[in-house]
C-alpha cells in the first residue's frame, strides 16, 4: 500500500486556540518551514484582525512527531478576550536559535 504524498502548507495557517491556552502548529508546517529542531521561535500571529507579535515563545513538542505546540501568555489572552475554539492565524515563525 503506497501513501499519497501531501501538499506542503506553508503561512498564513489559521488553527484554533485550546482550552489549555495552546495553540498546535501541525507536522507538515514544521516540516514545510524546516523548523523541526527549533525550540524557541518569534511568531506573529492574526486575532480578530489585530496583528499580535509574540517573542521567545517555547515551541513544545511531543516524543514521536514533529508537530509542535505554543502557549499564548494569559495577559494578552485576557487584554485581546480570547476565548478556547476561536481561530488563530499564524503569520509567521522564526527560529531564535
Amino acid at each position: 500500500m503506497r501513501r499519497e504524498h501531501k501538499e506542503n502548507i506553508l503561512l498564513p495557517y489559521d488553527s484554533k486556540l485550546y482550552i489549555n491556552g495552546q495553540v498546535l502548529i501541525p507536522a507538515r508546517l514544521i516540516r514545510s518551514l524546516g523548523i523541526e529542531r527549533t525550540t524557541y521561535a518569534f511568531l506573529k500571529i492574526i486575532y480578530k484582525g489585530n496583528e499580535i507579535s509574540l517573542d521567545r515563545v517555547k515551541l513544545l513538542r511531543t516524543r514521536h512527531t514533529a508537530s509542535r505546540q505554543f502557549t499564548i501568555p494569559k495577559d494578552i489572552r485576557l487584554q485581546f478576550d480570547m476565548k478556547p475554539g476561536d481561530t488563530i492565524t499564524l503569520l509567521e515563525i522564526r527560529p531564535l536559535e
